[in-house]
């Protein structure tokens, strides 16, 4: 028998904003069973946003799905604004829209950056997380930042040299303050063409076959703006958090269930990484995809993430 692939597309039942604080009005919706056992997708980047698409990764029937676009991403406002915007802030908003929503418990999805910060949430709000679905993991660590930005001209090196050469030879030892620099720039004739390059970067490394359709996409202005601004932002900051501490904190997790899909080929991600948290949260099932890399979009990973929901939809 044939695994499931995603479900059938379905419209959000409610849409909201939530004003999060002076400055920033996040977005978020809902939609499946509104008693189904609520999980969280959680976007990735920082700064991606989410899409409809998303809401296919869980059966409408069991699940009450939870969407929402982090500070400065997607349909949040302000689009690209780095100001209060710390992970330590999209915990805590996090914690707001539960509460919001009247949740006790939910499951957290996420997969690359959103597997960073489901992680942070789970860490400070164990009592909150019933369960961690988790996909192509990040933890943000010096070496995975250093390998995202030079290290991935190993298996992309043409789209790594259109990434560099943006950036004048004199400035490209250090890759990521001459694009934080130009990102952080107020004129669009600045900023905009550094947040294609780098967004187009990303994409065009994400999936194991080329995919025109997934490097257009990180190409549009408004995810363009969103990721490459808000994940420079972040890596600039080393995403708030100690180096190593979410492998450091793994203990927090030893008796929450959870599953880890990861790509064989998941260049943006590398799998040492998703081994890695496999071997501090051993509580948690850990799969690899040989015929993936990053995306969640490719085949086999998008295959194995329904599984996993399946396989949670009736856990409490």
């Amino acid at each position: 028998m044939a695994a499931q692939d995603l479900f059938p597309p379905i419209q959000a039942y409610e849409t909201g904003l939530l004003a999060v604080d002076n400055l920033h009005t996040i977005y978020w919706e809902q939609s499946g069973h509104p008693e189904g056992r609520p999980v969280l997708f959680v976007h990735g980047g920082p700064g991606a946003g989410a899409s409809p698409d998303h809401r296919r990764f869980f059966d409408p029937a069991a699940y009450r799905i939870v969407i929402f676009d982090q500070r400065g991403a997607g349909r949040s406002t302000p689009l690209g604004e780095t100001r209060a915007n710390t992970t330590q802030h999209l915990i805590a908003d996090m914690e707001m829209l539960r509460v919001r929503l009247g949740i006790e418990r939910w499951h957290l999805f996420g997969g690359s950056w959103g597997s960073t910060l489901a992680l942070a949430y789970a860490q400070a709000h164990p009592e909150r997380v019933s369960a961690l679905l988790l996909r192509g993991i990040f933890l943000c660590r010096k070496k995975e930042v250093d390998w995202f930005l030079y290290g991935m001209r190993t298996y992309f090196p043409e789209v790594w040299e259109r990434f560099s050469g943006f950036i004048p030879k004199a400035e490209r030892n250090d890759l990521l303050d001459a694009y934080y620099t130009r990102l952080m720039d107020p004129d669009p004739e600045v900023h905009m063409p550094a947040a294609r390059s780098w967004s187009t970067y990303e994409g065009a490394c994400s999936t194991l076959m080329p995919s025109p359709e997934t490097v257009a996409a990180f190409g549009e202005d408004s995810m363009a703006l969103g990721l490459a601004r808000i994940e420079a932002h972040y890596f600039v900051n080393k995403i708030f958090l100690p180096d190593d501490a979410l492998l450091e904190r793994a203990s927090l997790l030893r008796d929450l269930p959870g599953a880890i899909v990861q790509g064989r080929y998941d260049t943006v991600c590398p799998p040492t990484t998703a081994y890695d948290l496999h071997r501090a949260w051993p509580a948690a099932s850990f799969r690899i995809i040989p015929d993936a890399g990053h995306s969640a979009m490719e085949p086999g990973i998008r295959r194995a993430l329904v599984e996993a929901t399946e396989r949670f939809k009736n856990y409490a």
